[in-house]
């Protein structure tokens, strides 16, 4: 366990694309966090869900989402649970809870609610990652020549290799596509979760290969948190405008949704 202990020190902020706030739109991005567990093992949960741009209450859908991961997955995720395939099987149980509360709660209407989910869990002993849909989380472990080093969690597939479809919560069969990681690395100590708005920002192709992070944001988004201002709401502020700015809407103008987490 890493000697700094197990708290992190967390914030997340959504805020309405480009799009949305031209068209007076509400964000359809939702975030939520929650600590549980015993006091000397606290368990961190943070969600965020990117709701369907064209169903009529997937604002609402992604509100519910992260509410539901909050409740299933706190409650799971603070069970004495081992690294390895029990954090796999872990976090498939809370899914399953929160996709079948997700669908009873929204009944005939459930495609209008549609959203996707992705969910980080910070245990004492390991990272866990579930994500369905194009959410995405990106840890900082290590360091190489005394420059910090970031890692994209592999992340949920696209409905088929010949497709990059988003799947939502409501998509038949979207259990097929969910996506778990386990980590257990104490080394870790920053971390992200995105929705997709922020993904030309957050990741990069090398040469059109794999997506990889995009250093320089990462270290900026998480060095801002490792040394808060005295003011949060001004702390607030800042990254609010750098999410609103012109240089990522033009990258992507859709609703964008951060939350961060370091170990200080």
């Amino acid at each position: 366990m890493d000697r700094r202990g197990t708290r992190w020190r967390t914030h997340g902020l959504s805020v309405a694309g480009y799009r949305h706030r031209r068209d007076g739109i509400p964000c359809q991005d939702a975030w939520q966090q929650v600590v549980a567990g015993p006091a000397e093992a606290p368990v961190t949960v943070l969600a965020v869900a990117d709701g369907a741009g064209s169903r009529l209450r997937s604002d609402e859908g992604s509100k519910l989402a992260v509410a539901l991961a909050m409740d299933a997955f706190a409650r799971w995720a603070s069970r004495p649970c081992p690294p390895g395939e029990a954090v796999h099987a872990l976090l498939r149980h809370a899914y399953d809870e929160v996709a079948d509360a997700f669908l009873y709660q929204t009944g005939d209407q459930a495609d209008d609610f549609a959203t996707t989910l992705a969910v980080l869990v910070l245990a004492p002993e390991w990272i866990g990652h579930l994500s369905v849909g194009d959410g995405f989380a990106i840890v900082r472990a290590g360091a190489v020549d005394g420059r910090a080093q970031f890692h994209l969690l592999p992340q949920a597939a696209a409905a088929s290799e010949y497709s990059n479809e988003t799947v939502f919560l409501t998509s038949p069969g979207a259990e097929r596509w969910v996506r778990t990681v386990c980590v257990r690395d104490a080394g870790v100590d920053g971390a992200l979760l995105s929705t997709d708005g922020l993904a030309q920002a957050a990741l990069s192709r090398p040469d059109g290969g794999c997506q990889t992070p995009n250093a320089s944001f990462a270290a900026a988004v998480l060095g801002s948190l490792d040394r808060p201002g005295p003011d949060p709401v001004r702390d607030e502020e800042e990254l609010a405008a750098l999410l609103r700015s012109d240089r990522l809407s033009a990258l992507n103008a859709d609703d964008k949704t951060l939350v961060r987490a370091v170990r200080p």
